[in-house]
């Protein structure tokens, strides 16, 4: 098995550190909103990780964090609690708040079949970690306090900057002046906030009531259930330039040593060519798929379609077409079920395994199952070989795909459908005849038959 390290730029062949059991922290979801599509990427690329490393015959102990508090708006400590806001803004209670968002978060990856952590770790529930974390840091020298709260101090770190490989003195140079003016650099970040009295999330701390940074979390939470050194640390690609290097710094200053051996990342999903956002109206979630007619294995197949280090573009109609994929490959699998016309599966058995292993290579694994299951003839020995490369790819390949007739349109096709026959309906042919055109241009063929009316993609 080889894995590709952010830390080193580089494939490196992977065995655990006991040979057996992989330790693995993901950082999860922080839960003041539902969480969006991009979010699910991320989550989707840690369970191929994950699989890859059970079909590799290693045993991951799996962690992940559940962010509900001290996640400040900005990654580098500016801005408020993003619960706290969520609370004003909903004028709800943010335990409530984090309760019901944890439960749907679930409720979503369970859809996507992700399969769950080992370890699920709250940060509300870790707080005495946190703060003995920080006590040691300030009794090391590596943190220092202000009026609003505890501040690692990066001068004390000399390999601050090596996972982005930021240029720090470049960086200070050019730095405007500081909003806190008790940070002996803008570089250094919070630890601990001291929490104002209408803040309703905090805790008692030697320096006063307040709450946890983000960042300390993560690493107070992955040395109490993986120890002082583990294997693998997963998030996103925005995570790497601030939490992921405040997390070396932060660890490495208590330690002396590293704590995570190799680092991983996933790129970003683009909507459209570009950026999500609440503010660009593109900000999608599971249940806008949904409402457009799209199931999660729709969304899995869509995203196995790049690899979890290439930036991935969503649109409707590249989901449309995932869609379409992935019931024809239900149906190609399916087709070999109980047949004995001599089909092989090798040598793509083969060629599959080595591509999931290979820095989980999906969309190469996916392409080699499709020749597979499109070879002349038909074999149980191929849909079983099938069964054993979805052990990775999660794509729940035993499920028989459905009707070709029963199959849901994204409903605004339905919607134009409909409008289609009720303006036949009220004798308005100049009306239908339009919204026929509409459609095929569209992608998608009326016709009219003694059932009724069937409306098919026709590309």
């Amino acid at each position: 098995m080889t894995l590709f390290n952010t830390l080193t730029r580089e494939k490196e062949p992977f065995t655990p550190l006991d040979g057996k059991t992989a330790g693995l922290y993901a950082c999860g979801p922080t839960v003041y909103s539902p969480a969006h599509i991009g979010n699910m990427r991320t989550y989707l690329f840690v369970d191929w990780l994950r699989r890859a490393l059970l079909f590799a015959g290693f045993a991951p102990k799996h962690v992940m964090n559940v962010t509900d508090v001290g996640h400040l708006t900005d990654d580098a400590d500016g801005g408020e609690d993003k619960l706290q806001k969520a609370a004003r803004e909903s004028r709800l209670d943010p335990w409530a708040i984090a309760a019901s968002v944890t439960e749907r978060f679930f409720t979503d990856t369970d859809s996507l079949n992700i399969q769950r952590p080992e370890i699920i770790s709250k940060a509300t529930e870790h707080i005495p970690q946190m703060i003995a974390f920080v006590s040691a840091l300030l009794e090391k020298g590596h943190a220092y306090e202000t009026s609003d709260g505890i501040y690692f101090d990066i001068a004390t770190f000399p390999g601050y900057g090596k996972l982005s490989r930021l240029d720090l003195d470049a960086q200070q140079a050019g730095a405007r002046v500081e909003v806190n003016p008790e940070k002996r650099s803008p570089f250094d970040f919070a630890l601990w906030k001291k929490a104002p009295k209408e803040h309703i999330m905090q805790w008692e701390s030697p320096w006063g009531m307040g709450y946890p940074g983000w960042h300390i979390e993560c690493s107070a939470m992955g040395l109490q259930y993986l120890g002082e050194r583990f294997d693998l640390h997963t998030g996103g690609i925005d995570h790497l330039p601030v939490h992921h290097e405040n997390e070396i710094a932060q660890n490495e200053a208590l330690l002396g040593h590293p704590m995570v051996r190799v680092w991983m990342h996933g790129e970003f999903l683009l909507v459209d060519g570009g950026k999500m956002g609440k503010s660009l109206g593109n900000l999608y979630t599971l249940a806008d798929l949904a409402e457009r007619g799209f199931a999660p294995m729709h969304f899995r197949y869509f995203c196995a379609g790049a690899h979890y280090r290439s930036k991935l573009n969503f649109t409707w109609d590249a989901l449309d077409a995932a869609k379409t994929s992935y019931n024809r490959l239900l149906t190609a699998v399916q087709a070999h079920r109980g047949c004995t016309d001599g089909a092989s599966p090798e040598p793509y058995a083969a060629q599959m395994r080595e591509a999931a292993l290979d820095d989980l290579n999906i969309p190469k694994a996916i392409g080699t199952l499709w020749t597979m299951v499109k070879q002349p003839g038909r074999s149980q020995a191929v849909y079983e070989a099938a069964l054993e490369i979805d052990r990775v790819l999660g794509l729940r390949l035993d499920t028989p795909p459905p009707p070709a007739d029963e199959q849901e349109l994204p409903k605004d096709i339905q919607a134009l459908a409909d409008a289609r026959q009720a303006a036949k309906a009220a004798k308005n042919y100049a009306e239908a005849d339009r919204i026929r055109s509409e459609l095929k241009g569209l992608g998608y063929e009326l016709t009219d038959t003694k059932e009724g009316v069937q409306c098919k993609r026709i590309r």
